[in-house]
């Protein structure tokens, strides 16, 4: 493997927070870093600050395919690496999710994902060699109440990567699985959209509830003890890329080694109480 092959990936969900602290990082680190986002005009100011930036929305199968096909085009068919990171959260209760909305969250968190591994699969197979990160969540091994479908999503990413790292076994193509915790980004911002966009809040049972979910979603700054900045989540993806032996799940923040350690150590109801009071 070329030193040059070594350094190139291909990072989802690079407008802001974690997919633009760990693209800017790993340039200037070296790597060849092809910085995608949604919106032609994220993908504009990326060029503008020096990245090499595509567009790819990750629900649409055309532009997740249009793009794969220049990044091998300029590369000579080879990459390295991907980081799956461009998704969004969508606040509510599970009876208040219709079809539409669960539908939603999974078209973007876990069927883009699948489909971009998936086409570059066969690049990583030809080429001998690949790493496969995939930025996961606290909320990928324990739930919280008002979360279901950010939850469910981010449960089925860690049940595929845990598949699809069996199933690579002796290719030299590694999964890992980052599980952040409370980053500092527009996260809080995208879900609230996504929830004034799905959620009727006015007509819901929870309505009352949902009143301390917008306070929470309009907080200026960190609205969650424990908050680490992007370059926390930089850290563990430099070390996905770089050891001889990756992890399987890098954890991050402290809630994320605390929950992880409760859900192995803690009885069902006792840990279920702990989370509702952390939702809390």
């Amino acid at each position: 493997m070329s030193e040059h092959a070594a350094k190139t990936i291909l990072i989802t969900g690079c407008s802001s927070g974690i997919g633009y602290c760990v693209a800017s990082g790993l340039q200037q680190r070296g790597y060849r870093v092809f910085a995608t986002a949604r919106r032609a005009e994220s993908v504009d100011k990326l060029i503008a600050e020096g990245f090499e930036s595509l567009q790819l929305d990750l629900d649409d199968s055309q532009s997740i395919q249009q793009a794969i096909d220049e990044i091998l085009r300029r590369t000579g068919g080879e990459l390295y690496a991907v980081f799956n990171n461009g998704a969004f959260g969508l606040p509510g209760a599970v009876e208040d999710l219709s079809r539409d909305a669960i539908r939603a969250q999974f078209e973007t968190n876990f069927f883009g994902w699948l489909e971009l591994t998936n086409l570059l699969l066969p690049v990583m197979r030809r080429q001998g060699y690949g790493r496969i990160i995939k930025n996961s969540s606290v909320l990928g091994f324990v739930a919280m109440p008002f979360r279901g479908a950010y939850n469910s999503s981010k449960f089925a990413i860690e049940g595929l990567s845990d598949t699809l790292r069996l199933e690579l076994k002796g290719t030299n193509i590694h999964v890992s699985l980052v599980e952040p915790g409370p980053i500092l980004s527009r996260f809080r911002t995208n879900a609230l959209t996504a929830m004034q966009k799905h959620i009727d809040m006015e007509n819901s049972v929870h309505s009352e509830r949902y009143q301390a979910v917008l306070t929470r979603l309009n907080k200026e700054g960190p609205a969650v003890p424990f908050t680490l900045p992007p370059e926390a989540v930089l850290k563990k993806v430099i070390h996905a890329l770089e050891s001889r032996n990756p992890k399987a799940r890098y954890y991050v923040t402290f809630p994320t080694y605390l929950f992880g350690y409760l859900k192995r150590m803690l009885p069902t109801k006792t840990l279920d109480k702990l989370l509702r009071l952390a939702s809390n």
